[in-house]
C-alpha cells in the first residue's frame, strides 16, 4: 500500500501534524550537543556539558512516563500545550548569556528534557487516530522518516549556531521552535478517543502488560548506544581516522530514513513478534559484523543495513503496542516506550564506558550484541503470552478508535 492513501484520506491534517512535529522535536535533538557547546569555555568545559546533558536526558526518561500516564486522551492538547510551553521555558533559560549558574543550568535542563516528555507518545497517537486504519503502518513509518531527518539535521544546525554566531543562540532557536509547536497544536484534534464521562486515565496494570515490547524496544536501542559511543575507539584500533565516526554514523541515519520508508510500503510476512525478533538480530549480526571487519567499507556497508533493520524493528514496536493496548492508553504506553528506550541508550553507554577499561573495542561490541540478543529472546517469548491477553484489552477500544477519528476530524478546529 502507498502513502497516498494516508494523504488522500487525511488532507492537510498530516501537513499540520507533521509542521507541528517538527518544530516540537527538532529542540529536542539539538539539546545535548547545544548542552555542550554551551558550557566549553566555562569550567569543567566539555564535563560539565557531558553533566548538562545527562541531566537533560535523565529529565526526559523521568518525565515521559510520568507525564504521559496522566494525560487524557479526548482531551489531551491542553496538557500538551502546557508541557510544551514550559519546556519552551527551560531552553529559553538555558539560553541565557552567560554568568548563569551551573546548578542553575542543570534544573533547566531537567525542566527542559522533562516537561516536554509526553509530547512523543502524544503526538503519535494524533497522528495515528488522523490516518484511517489501512494506512496506520505508513502514518508509522511516515513519523519515522521525519524523526529520522530532524535527527541528521539538528547536528549541523547546532553546530554551525553555536561556533560561527554565539554558543547560546541553538539553545534559544530551540526555544522559539519549541514555543511554535503550542499554537500549532489548535491546528490538530483536541485527542485521540471519544470523550466519555467516566474517562480515567490508563493503570499502572494495563501499561506494564507490555513490558516485553518495552525491553525489546530497550534492547534495540541499546545495541545502538554500543555501536555509536564505541565506534571511535573501534576506528583507531583499526588504524582508521576517528573522523571518519562522523560520515559512518550519518550513514546510519540515512539507512534507518530508507528503512523507515520501505517498511511501510507494504505488509510483510510474519507476526509483528516475529519480525521484530528477526530484525533485532540482524541489527545484532550487523554490528557484530562492524565489530569484527578490519576494512572501512565493510564496517560502513554494516552500519547502512543495520540503520535499514533498526528503523523496521522499532516500527514494529510501535505497531505492537497498538495491539496490546487500548485506545486511551496508547499515548501512555508510547511514552513509556519512549523513557525505556531512553534507560536502554543511558545504560548502554554506562557500560560501554565500563567495557573499554577491560575489553578492546571489538570485545566490548561483541558483549554488547550479547546483551542484545538475551533481551530480544526474552522481549519476544514475553510476547507471545501478552498478545493473546491485549486483544481482548485493544478489542475494547477498537470501537473507541474508529470512533475516535470522527471526534477527532469534527474537533480539529475546536
Amino acid at each position: 500500500m502507498s502513502y497516498r492513501l494516508l494523504f488522500r484520506e487525511s488532507g492537510t491534517s498530516v501537513a499540520s501534524w507533521a509542521l507541528v512535529a517538527v518544530c516540537a522535536r527538532m529542540p529536542v535533538a539539538m539539546a545535548p550537543l547545544a548542552l555542550v557547546l554551551l558550557v566549553r569555555e566555562r569550567p569543567g568545559g566539555y564535563t560539565l556539558g557531558a553533566v548538562l546533558a545527562a541531566v537533560y536526558v535523565i529529565g526526559e526518561i523521568v518525565g515521559a512516563p510520568l507525564l504521559g500516564t496522566r494525560m487524557r486522551a479526548a482531551r489531551a492538547r491542553p496538557q500538551l500545550a502546557a508541557g510544551l510551553a514550559v519546556g519552551a521555558c527551560g531552553f529559553g533559560a538555558l539560553g541565557l548569556p552567560y554568568g548563569v549558574p551551573s546548578w542553575l543550568l542543570g534544573v533547566s535542563a531537567f525542566v527542559a528534557g522533562a516537561a516536554p516528555g509526553a509530547a512523543p507518545g502524544a503526538l503519535r497517537a494524533l497522528l495515528t487516530g488522523l490516518a484511517p486504519e489501512r494506512a496506520v503502518r505508513q502514518a508509522m513509518s511516515f513519523e519515522s522518516v521525519l524523526s529520522f531527518g530532524v535527527w541528521a539535521l539538528a547536528p549541523a544546525v547546532t553546530a554551525w549556531l553555536a561556533l560561527s554566531v554565539a554558543p547560546w543562540v541553538p539553545l534559544l532557536v530551540a526555544c522559539a521552535l519549541m514555543a511554535l509547536s503550542v499554537p500549532g497544536l489548535w491546528l490538530l484534534p483536541v485527542g485521540w478517543a471519544p470523550a466519555s464521562g467516566d474517562e480515567q486515565r490508563p493503570g499502572a496494570r494495563v501499561l506494564l502488560r507490555a513490558w516485553p515490547v518495552y525491553v525489546t524496544g530497550a534492547a534495540s536501542m541499546s545495541l545502538l548506544a554500543m555501536a555509536e559511543l564505541i565506534l571511535p575507539a573501534l576506528l583507531e584500533q583499526r588504524g582508521f581516522g576517528v573522523g571518519l565516526a562522523g560520515p559512518l554514523l550519518a550513514g546510519f541515519s540515512a539507512g534507518s530514513a530508507v528503512g523507515a520508508l520501505v517498511y511501510g510500503l507494504r505488509v510483510w510476512p510474519g507476526r509483528l513478534p516475529v519480525q521484530g525478533l528477526v530484525l533485532v538480530l540482524g541489527v545484532a549480526g550487523c554490528v557484530a559484523g562492524v565489530a569484527l571487519a578490519p576494512w572501512a567499507g565493510v564496517i560502513a556497508a554494516g552500519l547502512v543495513v543495520a540503520g535499514v533493520l533498526q528503523a523496521g524493528a522499532m516500527l514494529t514496536r510501535n505497531l505492537m503496542l497498538r495491539e496490546v493496548l487500548p485506545t486511551g492508553a496508547l499515548a501512555a504506553g508510547y511514552s513509556v516506550m519512549y523513557a525505556a528506550v531512553g534507560a536502554g541508550y543511558a545504560g548502554s553507554g554506562s557500560l560501554a564506558g565500563v567495557l573499554l577499561g577491560v575489553l578492546p573495542a571489538w570485545g566490548a561490541v561483541l558483549s554488547g550484541v550479547g546483551v542484545t540478543v538475551v533481551l530480544g529472546v526474552v522481549g519476544f517469548w514475553g510476547e507471545r503470552g501478552v498478545r493473546g491477553a491485549g486483544r481482548s484489552l485493544a478489542g475494547a477500544g477498537a470501537g473507541a478508535g474508529a470512533g475516535a477519528r470522527g471526534v477527532s476530524r469534527s474537533s480539529s478546529g475546536s
